[in-house]
């Protein structure tokens, strides 16, 4: 629901697939691989938003599976794709991957490949993002307005209303189940009415764009 993606093209990504003429591991080993558990976490979750605009500007599993170890290995990290190093360095290790995808791809169309890069690593994938010390991700905004958050440390990562930390799935369907009543829902929870406006909004656009 966040991220626009398909679960089949998720699962192959993060699961791996196998046919009868090809084998093909996880993009990468997911933080919650082996838990009882079927889901995604956090930083798993904002990693994926990054294969999908490779993908959709035509860059193969193969070559970001490359770059992603690549990366991983030069920034020490288990996410590099939402490192803020990957979007200084991120163009050289793509090069790098494509390189060693296809030993016949010429210098015009690495460079081709490498602005079409330039154009996949916008500041927009990395808007709303806050970042610990470390480089790592802490929390993510994925509104503008900031009035919706995912912190990994409250309600198990999911969409939460800022500064009130109650889910908005919840407040949306208590608002559907006291007929779209936003005053009650906020007296039943003790929040601003603002507080189930954000909740509400948040939800809404987050199902027109799976129905789009």
């Amino acid at each position: 629901r966040l991220t626009g993606i398909k679960s089949g093209e998720l699962r192959r990504w993060l699961h791996g697939y196998e046919t009868d003429k090809v084998s093909m591991p996880p993009l990468w080993e997911t933080e919650l691989a082996g838990a009882d558990l079927d889901g995604l976490s956090f930083h798993d979750l904002l990693e994926v938003r990054f294969v999908k605009a490779f993908r959709q500007h035509g860059v193969s599993l193969q070559t970001i599976r490359i770059a992603a170890r690549h990366a991983r290995e030069m920034f020490d990290s288990p996410y590099p794709f939402t490192c803020h190093r990957f979007q200084t360095d991120g163009k050289t290790i793509f090069g790098e991957a494509m390189r060693e995808e296809s030993d016949e791809l010429d210098v015009v169309d690495l460079h081709q490949k490498q602005f079409v890069f330039e154009k996949i690593i916008r500041p927009s994938l990395y808007e709303g993002i806050e970042f610990e010390a470390d480089d790592r991700a802490s929390r993510w905004f994925p509104t503008k307005n900031r009035k919706v958050v995912l912190d990994p440390a409250i309600a198990f990562g999911k969409p939460i209303v800022t500064d009130i930390g109650i889910r908005t799935d919840i407040l949306f369907e208590a608002w559907l189940a006291e007929g779209k009543d936003r005053q009650r829902v906020a007296r039943q929870f003790e929040v601003p009415v603002g507080a189930v406006d954000a909740a509400i909004r948040f939800e809404e656009q987050v199902d027109e764009r799976l129905a789009a």
